[in-house]
């Protein structure tokens, strides 16, 4: 995983897929809460990034100096193997000097096994003579950092002790076994949920496959859209929260609710230009997390000592810090009470449970043809119950914690689904309906 936090460019990122450049360069630098000058730098590196990592984004910028920064991340539509987040990854999760250093430490480890010792004198004859050459302790965390992440082990429990590469599943899989667990990790990591993880091991075998030279194409066997891409700059926040989950820790961050004008704070060291933050400081204990797979959100359910138990979407947490960690019982007496407050809920709402009542009307289908309609509801429906099954439609009712989250969903059937209870989300719908027929009406009488 990364080691620097990244908030700043993610929120940058996030505004520009969101927005694809409806703002100008004051209006974005107000809107992330950073100066125009921290925009055009931002912007500059992100475009030096985006050229290293992308070679057709590289060879696209050559020819147009001018080019967006949107354009140049979009050189493919329907690749999905590079989202946003690996972008950052790949450019921020290591410095230039720690990239060169842990490539000549995996490239001595290549084949045989080694002490701290013996990689600290390998790489120091190694480095370019203008280099800062490291210590053994930087070798050291180097390695405990490498083996964090799986790429090497020990080999012995002694000391000293002596790591190789961790490539077993490479070199023991055949040709055609890679290929295809390849192909299997290409179509979790590009239709299950967003995975970063999913994406590095990808590229990985990727890499391999092309040195095996299979004489097929291994890198395009199908093509993919994610329509959510930018959601997948909030993976950034998942794995510390899963820590502090495991851990039972608490974690502090500064949140900007979607509401807010702003969604990043910056972080100025001359006093003269100082900004208040507009972000709110949170400290929670996390419980858990939730997707949302209809709009591709995140969300962090948590306890706050003073306001009990607390909903904040990831899209806005920067700063993420992880804190002490709390009692068993705390958490698990905390935990019980989210799961109450929570039991209805279609996501994550906590308000006054409401029995919703709906009847779907069943599509004109031939004789022995699938009811996509009803298949539908009983897959997503949750706990919902159909209590009355006629030849032209079916009733369907579920209690929920109000009726806000389920209105995209009974929403998303269109004239298929008539809402019925209760008789608020009823009126709703149908002021809804009556605007849509508003936008459509002929703007002259005779069109």
């Amino acid at each position: 995983m990364a080691k620097e936090s990244f908030d700043k460019e993610i929120q940058f990122l996030r505004m520009l897929v969101l927005t694809t450049g409806a703002y100008s360069r004051q209006q974005f630098a107000e809107r992330l809460g950073i100066s125009v000058h921290t925009f055009d730098k931002t912007l500059r590196k992100l475009k030096d990034i985006a050229s290293s990592v992308h070679e057709s984004a590289a060879r696209a910028a050559d020819a147009d100096q001018d080019m967006e920064l949107g354009d140049m991340l979009r050189y493919n539509r329907y690749e999905t193997s590079d989202p946003l987040l690996m972008f950052l990854f790949r450019a921020k999760s290591l410095k230039e000097t720690e990239i060169d250093r842990l490539s000549l430490l995996l490239g001595e480890l290549h084949g045989k096994a080694m002490t701290a010792a013996e990689l600290l004198d390998s790489c120091c004859s190694r480095l370019a003579a203008d280099a800062a050459l490291p210590d053994e302790k930087t070798i050291r965390s180097d390695l405990k950092y490498l083996e964090e992440t799986g790429v090497i082990r020990k080999i012995n429990s002694g000391r000293p002790a002596r790591y190789q590469l961790h490539d077993d599943l490479i070199r023991e899989l055949s040709a055609d076994e890679l290929q295809e667990l390849y192909d299997y990790v290409d179509c979790m990591a590009n239709t299950q949920l967003p995975s970063v993880q999913g994406y590095l091991l990808r590229d990985s075998l990727k890499s391999v496959l092309k040195q095996h030279q299979t004489g097929r194409d291994a890198t395009e066997p199908f093509l993919y859209k994610y329509h959510y891409h930018s959601r997948i700059l909030d993976e950034a926040h998942l794995y510390p929260l899963f820590e502090a989950i495991a851990d039972r820790r608490m974690v502090s961050f500064i949140y900007f609710s979607p509401k807010s004008r702003r969604s990043y704070a910056s972080r100025n060291t001359n006093p003269l230009f100082e900004r208040k933050a507009k972000g709110v400081s949170e400290r929670i204990l996390p419980l858990r997390v939730v997707y949302d797979h209809q709009y591709g959100r995140w969300y962090l359910l948590g306890h706050n000592t003073r306001q009990g138990i607390m909903i904040f979407r990831m899209e806005g947490l920067t700063d993420l810090v992880l804190g002490e960690p709390v009692e068993e019982e705390r958490f698990s007496r905390h935990l019980a009470e989210l799961e109450a407050a929570t039991a209805n809920s279609w996501l994550v709402d906590t308000g006054r449970p409401v029995r919703v009542k709906a009847r779907f009307y069943n599509p004109e289908v031939a004789p022995n043809q699938p009811n996509f309609v009803k298949e539908r509801v009983q897959q997503q429906g949750q706990w919902g119950t159909i209590t009355e099954d006629r030849e032209d439609s079916f009733l369907y009712e579920i209690t929920v914690n109000g009726h806000y989250e389920i209105k995209p969903w009974l929403r998303s059937f269109g004239s298929s689904c008539e809402v019925l209870e209760p008789a608020q989300l009823r009126r709703e719908f149908i002021e809804e309906w009556k605007e849509m027929q508003h936008g459509y009406e002929p703007v002259r009488e005779d069109y």
